[in-house]
């Protein structure tokens, strides 16, 4: 059993060719939304993020989209044995085919993104980690439907896809409002970038965020952030 213990919560990885990683509890600790309602977690592999902003919006209700049918039904279990299952629905489907008749308040995913990079040998893992070419543009249009008019998404990418999703967003009326630019340390570049992006015009914010004070050694920011989730904090 390869469980991840966290502090409200347990998640089981088996099969899931995807494990946790640091991507995906920065964009569950971070993404911000005065009082979402409905939530949406696009491609939730083990089902952490979907987990991490239950805990955070004790209001909300939140939807996942896993096409993995073995990650679905593992992330199906981990949303079963939590305190907020009530709150937590999964699909195995494909994002191009989920369809649902009301608009999400808040859109989050941590997606695929070697776009045309070689293929991963593990089938499944390629699937988690890769993406085809129009892929973004997919998400884009589809997230955009599904957003409700004052509605987020974010998501978090590297930077070369994060500035291709940015501009194809526009295509679809969507702005750019926050950015966050994620380094392991200071003296290090941006590897990730955590986008929001919303309808209509907005004012753009951006923040520098860094990972490590030292050599294995967290900043106190990522302690804070994550300081209601990990129990080594």
């Amino acid at each position: 059993m390869s469980i991840f213990k966290f502090k409200q919560f347990e998640v089981d990885q088996t099969g899931c060719a995807m494990k946790i990683n640091t991507d995906g509890v920065l964009l569950g600790a971070t993404v911000t939304h005065p009082s979402p309602e409905a939530i949406l977690d696009i491609g939730t592999g083990t089902g952490v993020i979907a987990l991490m902003l239950a805990q955070r919006f004790p209001d909300a209700c939140i939807h996942a989209v896993e096409i993995d049918e073995q990650a679905a039904e593992t992330a199906e279990k981990n949303f079963q044995f939590s305190v907020f299952n009530q709150r937590l629905t999964i699909n195995h489907i494909s994002i191009e085919q989920y369809e649902y008749a009301q608009q999400f308040d808040l859109i989050v995913s941590n997606p695929p993104f070697f776009v045309n990079d070689l293929k991963s040998e593990e089938f499944r893992k390629g699937i988690a980690r890769h993406a085809d070419e129009d892929f973004f543009s997919m998400l884009v249009k589809k997230s955009s439907e599904l957003l409700a008019d004052e509605g987020m998404i974010w998501l978090i990418l590297p930077v070369k896809q994060a500035n291709e999703v940015i501009s194809t967003a526009a295509g679809y009326g969507l702005s750019l409002a926050e950015r966050i630019h994620i380094h392991s340390d200071q003296s290090k570049p941006t590897f990730r970038q955590m986008i929001c992006l919303k309808k209509g015009e907005t004012v753009l914010k951006e923040r520098d965020f860094n990972i490590y004070e030292s050599l294995k050694q967290h900043t106190a920011a990522y302690k804070e952030l994550l300081k209601d989730f990990f129990l080594a904090f």
